[in-house]
Protein backbone atom coordinates (compact mmCIF):
# COMPACT_ATOMS: atom_id res chain seq x y z
CA UNK A 1 0.00 0.00 0.00
CA UNK A 2 3.06 2.36 0.08
CA UNK A 3 3.84 3.11 -3.28
CA UNK A 4 8.05 3.73 -2.68
CA UNK A 5 10.19 2.02 -4.76
CA UNK A 6 12.19 -0.74 -4.24
CA UNK A 7 9.26 -1.48 -1.26
CA UNK A 8 8.88 -4.94 -2.98
CA UNK A 9 12.18 -6.24 -3.00
CA UNK A 10 12.44 -6.10 0.90
CA UNK A 11 11.64 -8.95 3.10
CA UNK A 12 7.81 -8.84 4.71
CA UNK A 13 9.70 -9.29 7.93
CA UNK A 14 11.65 -6.10 7.63
CA UNK A 15 8.79 -4.04 6.31
CA UNK A 16 6.50 -5.29 9.18
CA UNK A 17 9.42 -3.80 11.28
CA UNK A 18 9.49 -0.67 9.42
CA UNK A 19 5.71 0.02 9.38
CA UNK A 20 5.10 -0.81 12.86
CA UNK A 21 7.67 1.73 13.80
CA UNK A 22 6.10 4.40 11.34
CA UNK A 23 2.89 3.86 12.77
CA UNK A 24 4.10 4.23 16.31
CA UNK A 25 5.61 7.39 15.25
CA UNK A 26 1.82 7.94 14.07
CA UNK A 27 -0.12 7.54 16.96
CA UNK A 28 2.94 9.60 19.26
CA UNK A 29 2.03 12.83 16.44
CA UNK A 30 -1.64 12.11 17.22
CA UNK A 31 -1.09 11.50 20.98
CA UNK A 32 0.38 14.95 20.76
CA UNK A 33 -2.10 17.18 19.13
CA UNK A 34 -4.64 15.50 21.38
CA UNK A 35 -3.43 16.46 24.60
CA UNK A 36 -2.70 20.02 22.99
CA UNK A 37 -6.49 19.96 22.44
CA UNK A 38 -7.44 18.50 25.42
CA UNK A 39 -5.38 21.22 27.54
CA UNK A 40 -6.66 23.95 25.36
CA UNK A 41 -9.97 23.02 26.37
CA UNK A 42 -9.64 22.83 29.61
CA UNK A 43 -8.02 26.04 29.98
CA UNK A 44 -11.12 27.45 28.09
CA UNK A 45 -13.49 25.37 30.84
CA UNK A 46 -11.54 26.35 34.00
CA UNK A 47 -12.33 30.04 33.44
CA UNK A 48 -14.29 31.52 35.88
CA UNK A 49 -16.27 35.05 36.84
CA UNK A 50 -16.14 36.99 40.42
CA UNK A 51 -19.59 37.47 41.52
CA UNK A 52 -19.84 40.07 44.17
CA UNK A 53 -22.98 38.98 45.86
CA UNK A 54 -24.57 39.33 49.70
CA UNK A 55 -24.20 36.68 52.49
CA UNK A 56 -28.04 35.77 53.38
CA UNK A 57 -26.44 35.14 57.63
CA UNK A 58 -23.80 38.10 58.17
CA UNK A 59 -25.38 40.97 55.59
CA UNK A 60 -22.25 40.88 53.87
CA UNK A 61 -21.06 41.50 50.44
CA UNK A 62 -18.94 38.35 49.69
CA UNK A 63 -17.30 37.50 46.59
CA UNK A 64 -17.44 34.44 44.90
CA UNK A 65 -15.98 32.68 42.01
CA UNK A 66 -18.75 30.80 39.49
CA UNK A 67 -17.61 29.00 36.72
CA UNK A 68 -18.40 30.42 33.66
CA UNK A 69 -19.02 26.54 32.25
CA UNK A 70 -21.08 24.10 33.56
CA UNK A 71 -18.88 20.66 34.41
CA UNK A 72 -21.41 18.88 32.90
CA UNK A 73 -22.10 20.36 29.64
CA UNK A 74 -17.95 20.87 29.44
CA UNK A 75 -17.31 17.35 29.64
CA UNK A 76 -20.44 16.21 27.65
CA UNK A 77 -19.44 18.40 24.68
CA UNK A 78 -16.22 19.97 24.57
CA UNK A 79 -14.17 17.48 26.52
CA UNK A 80 -16.11 14.70 25.22
CA UNK A 81 -15.19 16.12 21.77
CA UNK A 82 -11.50 16.68 22.58
CA UNK A 83 -11.02 13.20 23.40
CA UNK A 84 -12.66 11.58 20.60
CA UNK A 85 -11.23 13.72 17.88
CA UNK A 86 -9.15 11.02 16.41
CA UNK A 87 -11.85 8.81 15.59
CA UNK A 88 -13.55 11.45 14.57
CA UNK A 89 -11.49 12.79 12.30
CA UNK A 90 -10.74 9.42 10.79
CA UNK A 91 -14.53 8.40 10.20
CA UNK A 92 -15.17 12.00 8.54
CA UNK A 93 -12.10 11.29 6.05
CA UNK A 94 -13.10 7.50 5.61
CA UNK A 95 -16.56 8.63 4.57
CA UNK A 96 -15.42 11.43 2.45
CA UNK A 97 -13.03 8.64 0.62
CA UNK A 98 -15.39 6.38 -0.07
CA UNK A 99 -18.56 8.87 -1.60
CA UNK A 100 -20.85 6.90 -3.80
CA UNK A 101 -19.60 3.64 -2.46
CA UNK A 102 -20.60 0.88 0.46
CA UNK A 103 -19.03 2.25 3.47
CA UNK A 104 -16.05 0.50 5.12
CA UNK A 105 -16.49 -1.01 9.17
CA UNK A 106 -13.86 0.99 9.93
CA UNK A 107 -15.37 4.45 10.63
CA UNK A 108 -18.05 2.47 12.40
CA UNK A 109 -15.93 0.13 14.52
CA UNK A 110 -13.24 3.06 15.53
CA UNK A 111 -16.19 4.95 17.34
CA UNK A 112 -17.77 1.65 18.53
CA UNK A 113 -14.01 0.75 19.74
CA UNK A 114 -13.13 3.73 21.27
CA UNK A 115 -16.47 3.95 23.26
CA UNK A 116 -16.58 0.75 24.79
CA UNK A 117 -12.98 1.23 25.57
CA UNK A 118 -13.70 4.58 27.56
CA UNK A 119 -16.93 2.78 28.99
CA UNK A 120 -15.53 -0.34 30.37
CA UNK A 121 -11.33 -0.04 30.17
CA UNK A 122 -10.96 3.71 31.30
CA UNK A 123 -13.98 3.09 34.06
CA UNK A 124 -12.01 0.20 35.63
CA UNK A 125 -9.00 1.54 35.33
CA UNK A 126 -9.79 5.13 36.87
CA UNK A 127 -11.76 3.42 39.48
CA UNK A 128 -9.00 0.54 40.52
CA UNK A 129 -6.34 3.94 40.45
CA UNK A 130 -8.15 6.28 42.84
CA UNK A 131 -8.80 3.53 45.71
CA UNK A 132 -6.87 4.22 48.47
CA UNK A 133 -6.31 2.54 51.99
CA UNK A 134 -7.19 4.16 55.47
CA UNK A 135 -5.17 4.31 58.60
CA UNK A 136 -6.43 0.90 59.70
CA UNK A 137 -5.90 -0.85 55.88
CA UNK A 138 -9.12 -0.42 54.85
CA UNK A 139 -9.80 0.63 51.31
CA UNK A 140 -11.33 3.29 50.56
CA UNK A 141 -14.73 3.51 48.89
CA UNK A 142 -15.50 6.09 46.18
CA UNK A 143 -19.01 7.51 45.87
CA UNK A 144 -20.91 8.51 42.52
CA UNK A 145 -21.74 12.66 43.45
CA UNK A 146 -24.32 12.92 41.15
CA UNK A 147 -26.44 9.98 40.46
CA UNK A 148 -29.12 11.76 38.55
CA UNK A 149 -26.33 12.68 35.61
CA UNK A 150 -24.88 9.28 36.11
CA UNK A 151 -27.86 7.36 35.38
CA UNK A 152 -28.71 9.89 32.46
CA UNK A 153 -25.13 8.91 30.81
CA UNK A 154 -25.09 5.31 31.57
CA UNK A 155 -28.99 5.02 30.00
CA UNK A 156 -27.84 6.90 26.86
CA UNK A 157 -25.01 5.11 26.30
CA UNK A 158 -26.69 1.79 26.16
CA UNK A 159 -29.08 3.55 24.30
CA UNK A 160 -26.44 4.77 21.80
CA UNK A 161 -25.52 0.60 20.71
CA UNK A 162 -29.29 -0.25 20.60
CA UNK A 163 -30.22 2.78 18.60
CA UNK A 164 -27.65 2.23 15.91
CA UNK A 165 -28.44 -1.46 15.83
CA UNK A 166 -31.77 -0.78 15.09
CA UNK A 167 -31.28 1.59 12.55
CA UNK A 168 -28.23 -0.27 10.86
CA UNK A 169 -30.79 -3.69 10.89
CA UNK A 170 -34.10 -3.28 11.65
CA UNK A 171 -35.40 0.16 10.27
CA UNK A 172 -33.27 0.91 7.12
CA UNK A 173 -30.56 -2.36 6.38
CA UNK A 174 -26.78 -1.66 6.40
CA UNK A 175 -28.15 1.83 5.43
CA UNK A 176 -28.34 5.27 7.55
CA UNK A 177 -30.92 7.86 6.03
CA UNK A 178 -30.86 11.57 6.52
CA UNK A 179 -34.35 11.38 8.47
CA UNK A 180 -32.19 8.96 11.10
CA UNK A 181 -28.86 10.90 11.34
CA UNK A 182 -31.42 14.06 11.89
CA UNK A 183 -32.90 11.96 14.93
CA UNK A 184 -29.23 10.62 15.63
CA UNK A 185 -28.03 14.25 16.35
CA UNK A 186 -31.65 15.33 18.44
CA UNK A 187 -30.62 12.49 21.00
CA UNK A 188 -27.34 14.10 21.79
CA UNK A 189 -29.69 17.51 22.27
CA UNK A 190 -31.79 15.59 24.70
CA UNK A 191 -29.05 14.16 26.52
CA UNK A 192 -27.61 17.78 27.14
CA UNK A 193 -31.00 19.01 28.16
CA UNK A 194 -31.78 16.14 30.42
CA UNK A 195 -27.96 15.93 31.91
CA UNK A 196 -28.14 19.69 32.59
CA UNK A 197 -31.75 19.63 34.45
CA UNK A 198 -30.11 17.05 36.86
CA UNK A 199 -27.11 18.82 37.20
CA UNK A 200 -29.34 21.60 38.44
CA UNK A 201 -31.03 19.40 40.39
CA UNK A 202 -27.84 18.19 42.36
CA UNK A 203 -26.22 21.28 42.93
CA UNK A 204 -29.90 23.24 44.62
CA UNK A 205 -29.93 20.29 46.84
CA UNK A 206 -25.92 20.81 47.75
CA UNK A 207 -26.65 24.87 48.16
CA UNK A 208 -29.69 24.03 50.28
CA UNK A 209 -27.46 21.63 52.46
CA UNK A 210 -24.58 23.54 52.69
CA UNK A 211 -26.68 26.81 53.55
CA UNK A 212 -28.61 24.95 56.25
CA UNK A 213 -24.62 23.54 58.01
CA UNK A 214 -23.63 27.43 57.73
CA UNK A 215 -26.80 28.49 59.25
CA UNK A 216 -26.41 25.99 62.33
CA UNK A 217 -22.77 26.38 62.67
CA UNK A 218 -23.98 30.04 63.00
CA UNK A 219 -26.38 29.87 65.76
CA UNK A 220 -24.50 27.63 67.26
Amino acid sequence: MVNIPGTQLISKNTLGVAYLIFLLYLFLGISIVADIFMEAIEEITSKVEVMIIEDKLTGDMVEIEKPVWNATMANLTLMAFGSSAPEILLSVSEACQSLGKPASPLGAATIVGSAAFNLMVISAVSVAAINSQDADGNWETKHIDDMGVFATTGFFSIFAYVWMAYVLIVNTKDEVSREEAYWTFGFMIILLIVAYFFDKVNQRKKDTQNEDERRNDFDR
